[in-house]
């Protein structure tokens, strides 16, 4: 979906593919048929922006067999789908029954890591509309924390800056812009978005900059209008955004608040938990260590990093953190230019929901994932964006 802003860019709106697991190029294109293309047509749309997830066997595969990246742009245009941005931070195995810490592998310090991206920059130039020069893509925060010491972080700061010359050898060669965002997450190298601050300005390049997730963001407790403007104030760009939403339960001391965040706690994906206390921001790697006990402090309220489909606010006693990403929003692309023009519905965590919440066949989900980007749509003709056809 494209908006017009009032300066007179585009904005474009898609939803992330990582909901769909699949690993391989057969797979995704499976998706596009099954998913996309439905959601498309529930919104009553010529044209429909995905943000595209390809794992590493599937971008290998597209990098190395130029008819296989024809056939998969030659089918996105068939079913009235368009890519500007790809989610790079999983490198595979996301669909798996368990995930939690395995997202984080390869880290930047990896040499796969800085290949997959490379790969990803080469297929999303190809990839991108044929009226659209600038791509983005997003990718982890250089590493999970508890393996990033100074060698490694070494490691990855080469691995960026390496990256950075092979974007601008990109552009040279195809005339297309591809653009990488660092994306904070709670428990990583990169938490926040202060976090980014130091590696990205030691970079120093433009292609290079940061995701801004706002279920992360949220997560964390960070102000939106704070984090925008310390991140403009350091040249920092903010290369895509994606619009989620964190699970938020204000008095988690209640015996019923624990018994409703309980139903959340699930072994598929890590959901770090927050508190933002006197002393500063405490937390838990997963919902199910904050729950046990005194381990985290429940006298403030708790956010946990479970994106929550942002049209559908859980029942009391929980809510969103919907209002951050209002917030956010109003910051990113309501102002007299946008920060960014690159937004991203991402919610992969429906069938991670309490089983009574979970879609039980595709036409639910397609409905849900239909629902969530008529919210975005609606926030963002509400900031004066006009939709395009």
């Amino acid at each position: 979906m494209r908006f017009r802003h009032p300066d007179g860019s585009t904005v474009h709106l898609a939803y992330c593919t990582n909901v769909h697991p699949a690993e391989t190029l057969d797979g995704v294109i499976a998706q596009l048929r099954d998913h996309c293309e439905p959601v498309r047509r529930r919104l009553g749309r010529d044209r429909l922006g995905i943000g595209l997830w390809l794992a590493g066997d599937a971008a290998r595969t597209l990098v190395t067999d130029p008819s296989a990246l024809r056939g998969l742009r030659a089918e996105l245009d068939r079913r009235g789908l368009e890519v500007v941005t790809l989610n790079g931070f999983p490198y595979e195995g996301f669909g798996a029954e368990e995930v939690k810490y395995r997202v984080y592998k390869p880290d930047w310090a990896d040499p796969e890591r800085l290949d997959h991206t490379t790969a990803l920059a080469r297929v999303l130039a190809v990839l991108l509309p044929d009226d659209v020069t600038e791509g983005s893509i997003s990718t982890l925060p250089l590493a999970w924390r508890t393996a990033h010491d100074a060698e490694r972080a070494e490691g990855a700061r080469t691995a960026l800056r390496s990256l950075a010359a092979r974007l601008d050898a990109l552009a040279e060669l195809t005339g297309r812009s591809i653009r990488v965002g660092l994306e904070p997450e709670p428990g990583c190298t990169v938490e926040t978005t202060g976090d980014a601050i130091a590696p990205l300005t030691a970079i120093a390049h433009d292609r290079i900059g940061i995701c801004l997730d706002t279920c992360h963001l949220a997560t964390s407790f960070e102000d939106p209008h704070t984090a925008l403007d310390t991140l403009t104030r350091a040249r920092v760009p903010v290369v895509k955004s994606q619009l989620s939403a964190a699970l938020h339960a204000e008095h988690p001391h209640l015996p019923e608040v624990r018994e409703a965040l309980a139903a959340f706690a699930e072994p598929r994906f890590l959901h770090q938990t927050r508190t933002l206390t006197a002393a500063g921001l405490r937390g838990t790697d997963d919902l199910p260590q904050a729950l046990k006990g005194d381990t985290l402090p429940d006298t403030a309220p708790w956010r946990a990093h479970f994106h929550v489909p942002l049209h559908a606010t859980p029942a009391a006693p929980l809510t969103s953190t919907l209002p951050v990403l209002r917030a956010a929003l109003t910051r990113l692309v309501g102002g007299p230019h946008p920060l960014t023009r690159h937004l991203e519905v991402e919610t992969y965590t429906w069938q991670a929901l309490p089983p009574e919440l979970r879609p039980r066949a595709r036409a639910q989900l397609a409905d849900g994932i239909a629902a969530e980007l008529t919210l975005a749509r609606d926030l963002l003709t509400d900031l004066g964006l006009k939709e395009l056809p």
